[in-house]
């Protein structure tokens, strides 16, 4: 289950690991399953094998589904703690950077990361890496970050490593990042890591139960009102659009990750080949892109809402309000057109 990761590369980040007494992981703002996931079993495993200080920074806050992973201890947050980070990164002797390949989707610690030399392992899924990292483990397959991190800690033979805390974080990010193992990206490899960890005697129900059975009434009324009230679809254009102002999500008492899945269910639609979901936040526009078959939302994403990700699911951000974005929006699909009409 090597994969992406070179024996040349590999001894590299040993002979990184070897000397290292503090280790910084690095994730993207806004993080998902995957980014917590994939970042706290990265920590876990290296306190494992001997580092002494494990730092997992996330740019900001994220859902309270996601705060069962274990190793939270290790997170610091730099919306809360921005001091705390800095030093963190200024005194690390390595740093991670995981579900992210361009030091900019990490927000402000982007900029942070920017300002030091490394060295840096970089282990994502994205597209088109920036190469800013000394050992770049890159693989656009890949159904996730989560996944790499089993498939790295494997390639340094540690499998036997892996105990129930590990596994939890990498099957959380597996599970999320592949709505629960049903997007095209999900290959036989992933079903058998998801074996060999069930195998191992992890509760994979109980994590499901974790994340996806744990609503909050205001949760389930933000989701009914946005599929009865702002939903929009373009059958011209085979597209759907979900749109939230920041006083409706107030409105429901929206916390981090209520609307997570929200643009799924917009693609789910009967016709539909591309699905966008705008939310209002505090720093501009928040958008999410999902599409089936041959449309590239990363490209899309990248060639008008400064985002990218996968060809399938991307995010991207406007500088507006939500009238705004949305007029831009249809006003850029106009090109489109033909391709969305396959």
């Amino acid at each position: 289950m090597k994969g992406v990761f070179e024996e040349e590369k590999l001894k590299l980040v040993a002979g990184y690991l070897a000397t290292a007494k503090r280790v910084v992981i690095s994730t993207h703002k806004s993080p998902d399953g995957d980014a917590v996931g994939s970042s706290l079993a990265l920590g876990l495993y290296l306190k494992k094998i001997g580092i002494e200080t494990v730092e997992v920074i996330v740019p900001d806050g994220y859902p309270d589904f996601l705060k069962w992973i274990p190793g939270q201890e290790m997170v610091l947050n730099h919306d809360h703690t921005p001091e705390k980070v800095e030093k963190a990164i200024e005194n690390a002797d390595l740093i991670f950077c995981l579900d992210y390949n361009i030091r900019y989707r990490a927000g402000k610690v982007g900029a942070l990361l920017e300002a030091v030399d490394g060295p840096f392992v970089l282990i994502d899924h994205h597209q088109q890496p920036d190469n800013f990292a000394q050992a770049i483990f890159s693989d656009v397959t890949s159904c996730s970050t989560a996944q790499m991190i089993f498939q790295f800690i494997d390639a340094r033979g540690d499998l036997e490593l892996i105990d129930h805390a590990i596994g939890q974080g990498i099957y959380c990010g597996i599970m999320t990042d592949t709505g629960s193992f049903r997007f095209p990206s999900v290959n036989a490899e992933t079903h058998q890591i998801a074996a060999w960890l069930i195998d191992s005697g992890m509760d994979h129900a109980a994590i499901h139960r974790a994340v996806y059975d744990t609503n909050s009434v205001g949760r389930l009324k933000l989701l009914g009102y946005a599929l009865a009230e702002k939903l929009e679809v373009l059958a011209d254009y085979n597209l759907a659009i979900i749109s939230l102002t920041a006083e409706e999500l107030e409105k429901y008492d929206y916390k981090s990750g209520d609307t997570e899945g929200l643009v799924n269910y917009a693609l789910s639609i009967d016709g539909v080949n591309m699905a966008v979901f705008v939310r209002e936040g505090n720093n501009g526009m928040r958008i999410s892109f999902r599409s089936s078959g041959s449309f590239d939302v990363n490209q899309f994403a990248r060639a008008h809402f400064s985002g990218g990700g996968h060809k399938n699911a991307a995010g991207g951000t406007f500088e507006g309000g939500v009238d705004e974005t949305l007029a831009h929006l249809k006003s850029v699909i106009v090109a489109y057109k033909d391709q969305l009409n396959y």
